[in-house]
């Protein structure tokens, strides 16, 4: 069902509907508490023949929402991975959903124990603008496979996308399993304020800190997929021709409105020179004839667009080296074509907001203590890239830096593997989903004690006298 705002603010009307989604969702879930496997298996299925069947008009949603955005870029990017997820958990859901016994100390015997994972109820999902897709149905493949409800906001820089998604959730769910709900910043504000089970948030980390604090007021646990800037250490050892394509790659996918694109490279100072001019190379390799190349994104809206002029600019005129690694910027297209900083001060924007756009800054370093000194004193970011082959450097790397997730020469790919934990720490969010991670997420893992006829715990019942006393002190002795 689709909830819309008007200009001048949140409605009491849609206000209520949320509410009365959730209260839907919520009967729903209490009339089939732990949902067989073979339900969610039904509703897996479904989402996959969604997705097949809605693939091109979401594609082609989406491009209109971006201005232009090729369509094997959302299959690759969108559609691909949420598929993956889907068959993942298709797989292993058997195995996820089993109780696990857990052993017993001396003093619990002959008792026997287990651990249950049952679903949470009703999960919120608020997805951002940059993969409206993958961020959101991915989450929602894990809600289904543990057993939830759901209630989806889309974000209103994406309308034609959120409108398709409604209808297509409308065709394979009912109201009670899945819903939609669209509009501003104040339907989102009323959203993550309302008592769900759990919410799970991707967005940018000012945002993120104002949900949860919504959601504390209802004491709704959530899971905050943020950002930050998130580095590229080219190590001493790097070969260039092998790195330089993968960071680009990785940096210029959807024209680096991505949470974990390359922010900024760190690059031995002697190298910086090699590096620029094998940027610019591999830019002109992979797309050439700038800004007139149809595998190239559009940037999202034209207050985006006009933000990356401003970083670029203020760098600029604080001193800083701008190196253009394509043609002229598109404005009417909001094409913003690659560029290189060079000697961006610590202070501009630039090096202290996540970019989300294809600008990389080049930060020079002498030594590999001093570019994990740069890292280690900023916020920890969602993501971290080493490129080298002195296993040495990586391990020191690796054991010396946090970050949310990490790829050794490349970018990007952990992302994809359902198998690893995805996740931010720190200013990057809390939290984790995708894999066996989004089910327990959206889990209750309870504790279940089956005691024995035959228990001893008696023994310790008042009223206290000397055996009880005697019962104390043994237990103390052999914990």
């Amino acid at each position: 069902m689709t909830i819309e705002a008007s200009n001048s603010g949140l409605t009491a009307t849609a206000e209520a509907r949320i509410l009365e989604l959730l209260r839907r969702q919520k009967a729903g879930w209490r009339a089939q508490i732990n949902p067989a496997l073979e339900i969610r298996l039904d509703r897996l299925a479904r989402l996959d023949s969604m997705l097949t069947i809605w693939q091109d008009r979401f594609a082609s949603a989406i491009s209109q929402d971006f201005g232009h955005r090729p369509a094997i870029v959302t299959e690759l990017t969108d559609v691909v991975p949420v598929r993956a997820a889907i068959r993942h958990a298709r797989r292993h859901l058997k195995e996820w959903m089993r109780a696990r016994r857990v052993a017993l100390g001396w003093t619990g015997k002959p008792a026997s124990a287990i651990v249950m994972r049952q679903p949470l109820g009703v999960v919120g999902i608020v997805a951002p603008w940059n993969y409206p897709l993958n961020l959101m149905l991915s989450p929602l493949a894990g809600a289904l496979a543990a057993g939830n409800r759901a209630i989806l906001k889309p974000s209103e820089l994406t309308p034609a996308f959120a409108e398709a998604l409604d209808a297509a959730v409308r065709e394979f769910f009912a109201e009670d399993e899945v819903a939609v709900v669209t509009g501003g910043p104040e339907v989102a504000t009323a959203f993550t304020a309302a008592p769900f089970d759990h919410l799970i948030f991707t967005g940018s980390t000012a945002v993120g800190r104002k949900v949860a604090e919504a959601a504390a007021k209802n004491l709704t646990p959530v899971t905050l997929e943020l950002g930050g800037k998130s580095p590229a250490i080219l190590d001493s050892s790097a070969d260039f021709g092998q790195a330089v394509p993968r960071l680009i790659w990785g940096k210029l996918l959807n024209s680096g409105q991505t949470c974990v694109a390359p922010d900024y490279a760190l690059v031995p100072r002697e190298k910086v020179a090699d590096f620029v001019a094998t940027v610019k190379a591999e830019v002109a390799r992979q797309y050439p004839g700038l800004p007139d190349n149809p595998d190239y994104t559009s940037i999202i809206s034209p207050r985006h667009f006009e933000r990356l002029v401003g970083l670029v600019e203020e760098a600029r005129a604080g001193g800083a080296e701008i190196i253009d690694c394509g043609g002229a910027r598109d404005v009417e297209r909001r094409l913003f074509s690659p560029v290189l900083v060079i000697g961006a001060g610590d202070e501009t924007a630039l090096m202290r907001e996540e970019i989300f756009g294809p600008i990389l800054p080049v930060v020079p370093y002498d030594t590999l203590d001093e570019a994990l000194d740069y890292i280690n004193t900023r916020d920890r970011p969602l993501a971290l890239y080493w490129f080298g082959t002195d296993m040495a450097h990586r391990d020191r790397v690796l054991s010396g830096t946090i970050a949310g997730g990490v790829t050794v020469n490349d970018t990007i790919l952990h992302l994809s593997q359902d198998d690893l934990p995805f996740g931010g720490v720190g200013a990057s969010g809390y939290g984790s989903y995708h894999g066996e991670a989004g089910f327990l997420a959206l889990s209750k893992e309870k504790p279940v004690l089956k005691q024995s006829k035959w228990s001893g715990v008696k023994l310790l019942y008042p009223p206290y006298g000397g055996l009880a006393k005697g019962m104390l002190k043994l237990l103390g002795r052999m914990g």
